[in-house]
C-alpha cells in the first residue's frame, strides 16, 4: 500500500508538472505584449521575490543546518545564473517561432543530455540512457525536421537551450553537498538571470507600461506560479518521493505543455509529430529512470534542477 506521505508528495509533484507544462503557453501568450527578454526579466524578478518567504522560513531553522558557505554560494549563484540566462533566453526567443508543445518536448531533452555530458566528468552512463537517447533523437527528427531535412529556427534555438539547461543541472549538482543554502542559491540565480535579461531588453526591445499591463497575467503566471509556487512544491515534495517516481512525474511536464498548447492556443501536431513526441517521451523516461537510480537526490539539493527551474525555470 502506498505511504500517505509519499502519495501526497507525488500529487504535489504532479501539480508542479502541470504548472510548468502550461507555463509554455503563458510564455507564448506573454510575447504578444512584450519582448522575450522583457518577459524573462520581469518574471524572474517576480520569481525571486516569491521565494523570499520560503527563504525566511528556512532561516528560522538555521541553527539545525550547516553554516552556509558564502563564497561557494555567491560564485555558484553567478555561474548558475549565467547558465539559466542562456537557457531561458534561447527558449523564450525560440518560442517566438515554434509552438508551446514542441518547445516543451525539445526542452525536455535536457534530461538525456545531462547523463551524456556527465561522461566528460568520468560518470558512468547506463545502457538504458543510450537507448533513451536513440529514441529521443528519432523522435526529435520526426517532430522537428522538414522534408528538406532542415531544423526550423525556433526548434533549433530551443534545442541549443536544452544543452544550457543540462549544464545548469550539472552546476547545481556540483554545488550540492557544499553547504549551499538551496533557496538562497535559487534567489541569486533568478536575480542574475533577471538583471541580464533586462539589460538586453533595454538595448534591443521596446519596453512600455502598456505592454507590461497587457501581458500582466502570463507574466504573473511565469513568475509567481512557474517559478515560485512550482519550485516550492518540488522542494517540499522531493523530500518524500522516491527519485525514480519523481523523475517520471516531472517528465509529464512535456505532455502538459502539448496539452496546454492544444487546449488554449489551438496548436495541433500531425501523425508524424505525435509519433515523434511519443518516442521522445519514451527516451526521457528511460534516461530519467536510470539516472535517478544512479544518483539519488539529497534533501538539501532536491528541487534545484529546474529549470523548473528546473524548470524553471527549466520552464
Amino acid at each position: 500500500m502506498l505511504n500517505p506521505k509519499t502519495f501526497r508528495a507525488e500529487l504535489l509533484l504532479l501539480l508542479a508538472a502541470v504548472i510548468w507544462g502550461f507555463a509554455f503557453v503563458a510564455q507564448r501568450v506573454g510575447m504578444n505584449h512584450v519582448g522575450p527578454y522583457t518577459y524573462n526579466g520581469v518574471r524572474f524578478i517576480l520569481g525571486a521575490l516569491s521565494l523570499l518567504p520560503l527563504l525566511l522560513l528556512r532561516q528560522r531553522s538555521a541553527p539545525s543546518r550547516p553554516t552556509c558557505n558564502w563564497p561557494v554560494t555567491l560564485g555558484g549563484g553567478l555561474l548558475a545564473g549565467l547558465a539559466l540566462f542562456a537557457g531561458a533566453s534561447l527558449q523564450q526567443v525560440g518560442l517566438v517561432y515554434t509552438t508551446a508543445g514542441k518547445a516543451g518536448f525539445i526542452t525536455g531533452l535536457y534530461v538525456i543530455i545531462v547523463p551524456l555530458l556527465g561522461l566528460l566528468w568520468g560518470q558512468r552512463t547506463p545502457r538504458s540512457t543510450w537507448i533513451g537517447a536513440i529514441f529521443a533523437v528519432a523522435g526529435l527528427y520526426l517532430l522537428t525536421m522538414s522534408d528538406r531535412l532542415t531544423l526550423a529556427e525556433g526548434d533549433g534555438l530551443v534545442l541549443i537551450g536544452a544543452f544550457f539547461w543540462a549544464c545548469h543541472v550539472l552546476i547545481i549538482g556540483w554545488l550540492s553537498g557544499r553547504h549551499v543554502e538551496p533557496i538562497l542559491l535559487a534567489c541569486l540565480q533568478f536575480v542574475i538571470c533577471a538583471v541580464l535579461s533586462l539589460v538586453v531588453a533595454v538595448v534591443s526591445e521596446p519596453i512600455s507600461w502598456a505592454g507590461l499591463v497587457g501581458g500582466m497575467w502570463p507574466i504573473l503566471y511565469g513568475g509567481l506560479l512557474s517559478v515560485g509556487v512550482a519550485y516550492t512544491l518540488q522542494v517540499i515534495a522531493q523530500r518524500d518521493a522516491p527519485p525514480a517516481h519523481a523523475a517520471i512525474i516531472l517528465s509529464l511536464e512535456t505532455v502538459f505543455a502539448a496539452l496546454g498548447g492544444w487546449l488554449l492556443l489551438h496548436e495541433t501536431l500531425g501523425g508524424r509529430g505525435l509519433i515523434g513526441c511519443a518516442l521522445m517521451f519514451a527516451g526521457m523516461l528511460l534516461s530519467q529512470l536510470s539516472f535517478s537510480r544512479a544518483t539519488p537526490a539529497s534533501n538539501e539539493s532536491v528541487g534545484m534542477a529546474e529549470p523548473s527551474p528546473i524548470g524553471e525555470e527549466r520552464r
